[in-house]
């Protein structure tokens, strides 16, 4: 039986790396008493990373769902990776999110990741709250991480559970909307020793309930407090309005607030019940009710393989309900998909279930058709939902497979990553003759090709991908080439002469022809166009292509019987690369639009560093919690390891965005190494 959408709360955990996450939501589901007893990340049994490579680094490295009963609701947890290698799997959990907990660590505080998932839940106006986690830990200090909060995000940030003690002497935790300890597991009254602390504290909860709802402002004005129940309710109006931002703590180690924070989740987090925003298959938007009562459809936010179940489709129930052995159709193609079965899950495990209402989380299996960000629909209500808004690959790596029988199992292999992960790609790059894959980082590649190394017996060569130069002329030029060849029968002969002119960066490419009095017939100017066209796709420098000329056909000469487009072509092609030669030749480099994060620390190295790349930094913007923005332009050749020179330079924390913008001419030393770099390849070729 279906749990009704008023009685879900689908929360996704997130946080820097190393907050403990994955421990704590072992905590809750045996608080829940979905699983039998919490286990810890480093005896690799956790529910949420079960994955090979999540084993054996202990690191996260998917979004895992699970789930439990808590009272009178279920609880869906999003478990999710705090690498920022790993963003995309963040990104689909947020999507399918009614609330975010971000776990903080107690003894260090606020740190870059979790200062990067504010500003993304920011521009999606996500509700969320703070989880205080590893009270238990040497130097932990829960009072200067609240602290640390509001300095570093301007926000409202209001304490709900307390710690009862720090580090060696942290005892347990006080809920203080019902004033109760909990401590070894047990609830129990609040020691002595506390009670001046909860007083406090519970007067400034108080005070921020009463603002999170104008219901309850004229009754704390009046009486001065208000009831646990009215607490909830300004609590959960105030978080879901984005007016405050509610603060637990405990340790996930020992299990310590787990209770509180289910507590917190079942009255305070806001049911999946809302107006969504979708279009219909014409693209014109429309609105979905989050409702039982309302036509079916659901949308696809992450896809898995398994080596034994297959295919695997994690979806959220948008609207109506979707129950096993139902018909719906895929919007993407209008194909019709047979829901065999329905399941919900706890990491790994499958659990059969009739249906999922609207707003419940659940997975298909074994469905070829189905990819991440399609939408199913019924068939009388045509939904397209938005796809996820995921970050643009920042590293990227040149790849072949050290025996020329692997290269199609290789690329397969890639092709399957594709499916499962949005953030990398693959490509073939024509114009370098490369098969290049990118990604969000080192990490993120190198754990891609070490599964693949592993699985499919597949040795595996990655070097740094040649950059696409182009080529163009500075300066004006002409010249005439006669092409002529004597065989037995009708001979070859034509005749053309050539200008060529540089026009504006951007306009590629024209041709004109500029003959007056037929010295060449109209027949043959195209196999002219062509013979230019092939000219500037070789380049006469480095053998890039050459942009931003245009060619003038000025003069020629034809024969009555030897003259023939494929002569003219030949004629063309030499008589514009000897203009080339004469019009200043250079070489373009691409050139990117760089935007760096980096905390205020490490500001002086990393605007040293893109100096020395060659950079242009054209501003420098603070955005909250320590950070800066900067932003540059910086040639792409300077880039291409800037995943990991970043990494070092910042002590893992910063991160980048990048976009190509334009070519600029490159000389001297430069320019050189290039065309030696260029003809060094050529030569590899003809050897191969």
């Amino acid at each position: 039986m279906s749990v009704p959408t008023r009685s879900l709360r689908n929360v996704a955990l997130a946080g820097h790396g190393g907050t403990g996450k994955t421990t704590l939501v072992d905590e809750l589901l045996a608080a829940g008493g979905a699983i039998p007893k919490a286990e810890r990340v480093e005896t690799g049994k956790t529910v949420s990373d079960f994955t090979e490579e999540e084993i054996s680094r202990k690191i996260s490295v998917h979004t895992s769902l699970s789930h439990l009963a808590w009272k009178d609701c279920k609880v869906n947890l999003l478990d999710t990776p705090g690498s920022a290698d790993f963003v995309g799997e963040v990104v689909a959990a947020f999507s399918v999110a009614d609330c975010v907990l971000l776990a903080v660590g107690a003894d260090v505080g606020v740190q870059i990741e979790t200062i990067k998932l504010w500003r993304r839940l920011t521009r999606t106006e996500m509700p969320r709250f703070v989880f205080v986690n590893k009270m238990e830990k040497e130097r932990a200090d829960f009072d200067q991480c609240v602290a640390d909060l509001a300095d570093k995000f301007k926000a409202s940030f209001v304490p709900v559970v307390i710690p009862i003690g720090a580090g060696a002497e942290f005892k347990g935790v006080v809920d203080l909307v019902d004033q109760k300890a909990w401590i070894d597991g047990k609830e129990t009254a609040v020691p002595d020793s506390a009670k001046a602390a909860v007083e406090k504290a519970r007067q400034k909860l108080v005070e921020s309930a009463a603002e999170g709802d104008d219901s309850l402002i004229e009754k704390f004005f009046a009486e001065g407090t208000l009831s646990a129940d009215e607490i909830r309710k300004g609590l959960a109006g105030g978080m879901k309005a984005r007016k405050l931002f509610p603060v637990l703590c405990g340790a996930s180690i020992t299990g310590a607030g787990a209770a509180c924070l289910l507590d917190f989740i079942r009255y305070a987090v806001p049911s999946p019940e809302r107006v969504v925003k979708a279009t219909d298959l014409d693209g014109k938007e429309v609105e979905r009710k989050v409702a039982e009562s309302e036509p079916t459809t659901c949308f696809i936010f992450k896809t898995a393989l398994d080596q034994f179940t297959g295919k695997l489709s994690y979806f959220k129930v948008m609207s109506g309900k979707v129950a096993a052995d139902a018909d719906l159709l895929i919007a993407r193609e209008g194909k019709k998909e047979k829901i065999a079965k329905v399941y919900t899950c706890l990491g790994k495990k499958l659990e059969d279930t009739a249906d999922l209402a609207a707003g419940d989380l659940g997975l298909f299996t074994k469905s070829a058709s189905l990819r991440t960000n399609d939408t199913l629909h019924a068939p009388n209500a045509p939904t397209v939902y938005p796809p996820l808004e995921l970050p643009t690959p920042v590293h990227a790596l040149a790849i072949t497979a050290k025996a020329k029988k692997d290269e199609d199992k290789m690329n397969q292999a890639l092709q399957r990553v594709t499916e499962e992960d949005h953030t990398f790609l693959i490509s073939y790059d024509k114009e370098t003759k490369e098969t290049v894959i990118s990604g969000m980082g080192e990490l993120h590649i190198g754990m891609i090709l070490d599964k693949i190394r592993e699985h499919q017996k597949i040795d595996m060569d990655t070097k740094i991908p040649r950059i696409a130069y182009r080529e163009t002329i500075q300066g004006k030029a002409d010249a005439e080439y006669t092409h002529k060849k004597q065989t037995g029968g009708h001979g070859q002969y034509a005749k053309v002469v050539l200008e060529v002119n540089p026009i504006p960066r951007g306009e590629r490419y024209k041709f004109t022809n500029a003959i007056f009095g037929g010295a060449i017939s109209k027949g043959y100017i195209p196999g002219i166009e062509k013979g230019v066209i092939d000219a500037m796709d070789a380049g006469v420098l480095a053998g890039y292509p050459v942009v931003d000329v245009e060619a003038r056909v000025v003069d020629g000469k034809e024969h009555p019987v030897d003259s023939s487009e494929m002569a003219f072509k030949l004629a063309a092609r030499e008589a514009f690369r000897e203009c080339m030669r004469n019009a200043k030749p250079v070489l373009l480099e691409p050139v990117c639009n760089l935007t760096v994060f980096v905390d205020e620390q490490y500001l002086g190295a990393v605007l040293s560093d893109l100096s020395g790349k060659r950079g242009k930094v054209s501003g420098q913007n603070p955005i909250g919690g320590g950070i800066l923005e900067i932003k540059a332009q910086v040639p792409q050749a300077e880039l291409m390891r800037y995943a990991i020179d970043l990494k070092a330079l910042t002590a893992s924390t910063g991160s980048f965005e990048l976009e190509f913008d334009h070519y600029s001419p490159i000389s001297g030393r430069i320019a050189e190494d290039v065309i030696k770099a260029a003809q060094a390849a050529k030569a590899e070729e003809k050897k191969e």
